[in-house]
């Protein structure tokens, strides 16, 4: 008696044969993926198509290799362009099923007999490497997607604590928006890093891009002025909003003790760049 399992070339050359027709089928079993074909295209350069007869023949001649290999590049197309992991679990859900149709045409056509071992042999084979497929898929789809957040978040950290060396003793940070208390951890342990790597003297925190900050929050910065002080840098602050002053004083907070304070951003610049400059001089004789 024959199986199916073992007439793997014939039932890919089958399946090329019929390939339209296969395509057809599985357009009308993926209802929702069916209109998106062509936007995936566009926007991750995916061919859903091709796809899935390379996963199909993957599947029949039992190339397990290159079945997860496929399956893990395919997890970084889709978290990459962002697309939607119901369509991907519809669109390989039909692939299975078209599969078992032209398989079955297949046997009709062929009169080939099956009993119920080689079935159900023929079923595990199939169905566990189109599950092994879908396993891999989205492992790696989930690894790659919380490498991305975590790149973004990383990039967004450095972005939200832009310290700008002036002179070789002289840096600005700009704070612009909220602070709130997630972003005043980032800015304590970046600052502190940064006055040890540049060697900063003087850092210049310039406040008029800030439209709030939570009161909460002003401890930790007092927090941070000292470590820097301690480090041997002076900080300098500028451009302090009425209504943030108005908070502070309300809540019996205030810099006076802490640190510098200038009402602008030029003004601090004027005067601590010509210290520096002096002092450049003053070294040189």
């Amino acid at each position: 008696m024959r199986s199916i399992v073992n007439e793997q070339e014939e039932i890919i050359a089958y399946l090329k044969k019929n390939r339209n027709s296969f395509e057809q089928k599985l357009l009308n079993e993926a209802v929702n993926v069916k209109d998106k074909i062509d936007e995936i295209l566009r926007i991750g350069n995916i061919d859903l198509l091709n796809n899935a007869f390379k996963i199909v023949t993957y599947v029949v001649e039992q190339q397990d290799e290159e079945l997860v290999a496929f399956a893990r590049q395919e997890g970084i197309a889709w978290a990459t362009h962002s697309l939607t992991l119901g369509l991907k679990l519809e669109w390989v859900q039909a692939i299975r099923r078209t599969l078992w149709v032209f398989l079955r045409k297949y046997g009709e056509e062929k009169g080939i007999e099956v009993d119920q071992d080689y079935f159900f042999d023929m079923e595990k084979k199939i169905n566990d490497r189109i599950d092994q497929f879908l396993n891999h898929f989205f492992i790696r789809y989930s690894t790659y997607k919380d490498e991305l957040i975590d790149q973004q978040k990383r990039l967004v950290e450095n972005l939200s604590v832009p310290i700008i060396p002036i002179t070789s003793s002289v840096c600005i940070l700009p704070l612009i928006g909220s602070i709130d208390m997630f972003r005043t951890n980032i800015l304590e342990e970046k600052v502190l890093l940064e006055v040890g790597r540049l060697h900063i003297q003087t850092l210049i925190m310039d406040f008029s891009g800030i439209a709030e900050v939570e009161m909460d929050v002003v401890d930790h910065i007092f927090k941070m002025i000292d470590g820097t002080s301690m480090m041997g840098c002076k900080v300098v602050i500028t451009g302090l909003r009425p209504e943030i002053v108005r908070q502070m004083v309300t809540s019996g907070l205030s810099f006076e003790n802490k640190a510098e304070t200038k009402g602008t951003l030029q003004q601090a610049l004027k005067k601590y760049i010509q210290y520096d400059d002096l002092n450049r001089e003053i070294k040189l004789y």
